[in-house]
């Protein structure tokens, strides 16, 4: 029996952090660990707790519990990151206060403050990390808040593509193009073109349609390679965004953290995709929360909503603008039933690094033509644009010129 022992392998029940901690306790040199003579008697500092006089510092230890904290000099410290956070997220709190002076000690209100904060960070930086696991997105995710103690949403799932709700069906593409050149040589008008369409974009992946006018993209079952021009909204987010809280009581927001071409696609509204019946009995729901996640697809009929309340992407984030610099389009990749297209957002101007993100939620297309008179792009309380049923009326603070004051 011992010869079938040989393979055998047991998971360890404590974490990478607990082992480096548990072999300089008891003073052991661990390689795979990274633990040797060189740093056995080295400790990492968690976070900073408080601050006194002479530059002391309390120390939260990594590893340890919060009764082996102990008050360090500064010439200790080889945490520079820590201590500018530290002295960043003091400062904000002695301006919150309007204290005009640093004081030699800080109270108890301050110090459980600023452990509050810095434990904040912590829980944010692993809800970061854990939406960076997700996807192969291109694009990093960041989380920053500032502002308040919030933390992540709670009873929100992060997805990168639909959830499609019960008795809702998809139906993939049968054929694709034989192109070897989607853009310069097209067969047959390429996918855009089998479906009496035009092709939408350049060779730089920008959009070149007017809004209104669908999106047919190669699909699994063409030809072409996925460097194709005709292959943009389905490679995913492409640019470093950060979910961010705002400091004017919008909750979070999204900015990118890269500088966006006009035209050039963002993101995708992602969500459960349901049925206009369930979207209206949600939509009462949401209506007493103020919340407005519900996006019908409205493309043809208004038979299904696209929910982000409980399952989305980065887009669950995204806030309204009067003034938006995000336009939407419908796209149709593998799926070619017109009552499901996705939603896209591409860029209407060029932004900067920096940049807050936002699109219209009651955005209108004008008609200028039969084929753009099919979308209206409503992003709803109810889930059904021109519903005759009474609407709260939300009060927009997007802040820009042309504000509408309200949403709805």
């Amino acid at each position: 029996m011992a010869e079938n022992l040989k393979e055998c392998k047991v998971a360890c029940l404590s974490t990478f952090d607990q082992l480096q901690v548990a072999c300089r306790e008891y003073g052991v040199k661990c390689r795979e660990l990274g633990v040797n003579k060189n740093n056995l008697c080295d400790y990492e500092v968690e976070y900073l707790c408080n601050y006194r006089k002479k530059e002391l510092y309390l120390v939260k230890w990594k590893g340890y519990p919060e009764s082996m904290n102990s008050w360090e000099p500064r010439k200790n410290l080889k945490c520079t990151n820590l201590l500018n956070q530290f002295w960043d997220d003091l400062m904000r709190e002695l301006i919150r206060l309007k204290k005009r002076t640093i004081p030699k000690n800080l109270d108890s209100s301050i110090v459980s403050h600023l452990v509050q904060r810095a434990k904040l960070r912590q829980t944010l930086k692993l809800w970061e990390n854990h939406l960076n696991s997700l996807g192969p997105n291109k694009g990093r995710i960041f989380v920053e808040n500032v502002v308040d103690l919030e933390g992540p949403p709670k009873n929100f799932t992060y997805i990168n593509d639909y959830k499609v709700g019960d008795g809702i069906y998809l139906n993939e593409v049968a054929v694709g193009c034989e192109c070897t050149d989607c853009l310069n040589c097209p067969l047959k008008g390429c996918c855009a073109g089998a479906s009496q369409h035009k092709f939408a974009y350049n060779n730089s992946g920008q959009v070149r349609i007017r809004p209104g006018l669908p999106i047919y993209e190669c699909n699994r079952r063409c030809h072409c390679g996925p460097d194709c021009p005709n292959r943009v909204v389905q490679r995913g987010i492409q640019f470093s965004l950060c979910i961010f809280r705002t400091n004017d009581g919008r909750g979070w927001g999204v900015r990118t953290m890269e500088r966006i071409r006009k035209n050039t696609f963002v993101m995708e509204y992602v969500g459960e995709i349901i049925t206009t019946e369930e979207a209206e009995r949600r939509g009462h729901v949401y209506d007493k929360e103020g919340a407005t996640y519900l996006f019908d697809l409205d493309y043809v009929d208004d038979e299904y909503t696209v929910d982000a309340a409980h399952y989305g992407n980065i887009s669950h984030f995204v806030n309204h603008s009067c003034d938006p610099n995000l336009q939407v389009y419908n796209v149709f990749i593998e799926n070619i039933d017109e009552r499901l297209p996705r939603i896209a957002f591409f860029a209407t101007r060029g932004i900067k690094p920096g940049e807050e993100l936002t699109f219209d939620y009651n955005m209108q297309i004008d008609p200028v033509d039969a084929e753009s008179t099919k979308m209206d792009s409503n992003f709803s309380l109810t889930g059904l644009p021109g519903s005759p049923k009474k609407r709260m009326r939300i009060e927009c603070k997007c802040g820009v010129p042309s504000c509408r004051k309200y949403l709805f």
